[in-house]
C-alpha cells in the first residue's frame, strides 16, 4: 500500500454510530500537535487493520486500538539517515522532513544542504538529529 506524502496524521479510532450518522473521533494529541485544526476540512482515508475482520468482537478491537494508538514516529533514537534541509526554524536550526511530513530539526545546517545525521532525540511530532558527516554531492 502506498501512503501519500500529504498525510498529516495517522491514528486508530473506532467508528461509532450516532443517530443516522457514524463518527470517528480525532485524538486530542493530533489537535495539540497542530496536525488537525478544529473546524478544518480534511480528506479521510479508512484503512482496514491488519488481521482484523469487520465482525470481530469488542475485546479484540479494544486491544488492537490500544497497541496501535496514534502515529508512531518514523525514526528511532540512534538511527542514521541522509536528509536534505528544506527550511530553517525560528531559532535558525535546519528543518528536514521525512515520511508523513515528520520534522527532524538539525542544528548548524543551511537550506539545501544534504547531510548524514544520527537521531539524538525522538518526540511524537518531531526529532532532533546531529550531523555526523556531510555529503558533498
Amino acid at each position: 500500500m502506498e501512503i501519500s506524502d500529504e498525510l498529516i496524521c495517522l491514528f486508530s479510532a473506532d467508528v461509532r454510530e450516532k443517530g443516522d450518522r457514524y463518527t470517528i473521533e480525532i485524538p486530542k494529541r493530533e489537535v495539540d500537535a497542530g496536525s488537525v485544526v478544529p473546524g478544518g476540512v480534511y480528506r479521510v482515508a479508512l484503512i482496514e487493520r491488519d488481521g482484523a475482520d469487520a465482525g470481530g468482537d469488542d475485546a479484540d478491537a479494544t486491544e488492537s486500538t490500544a497497541t496501535i494508538d496514534g502515529p508512531q514516529p518514523p525514526v528511532e533514537r540512534g538511527e542514521i539517515r541522509y536528509v536534505e534541509i528544506e527550511d530553517l526554524g525560528k531559532q535558525g536550526d535546519g528543518i528536514a522532513r521525512v515520511e508523513r511530513g515528520y520534522v527532524i530539526i538539525v542544528p548548524d545546517t543551511e537550506v539545501g544542504e544534504r547531510v548524514k545525521i544520527e537521531i539524538a532525540e525522538v518526540k511524537s511530532n518531531f526529532a532532533v538529529g546531529e550531523v555526523i558527516d556531510e555529503d558533498d554531492d
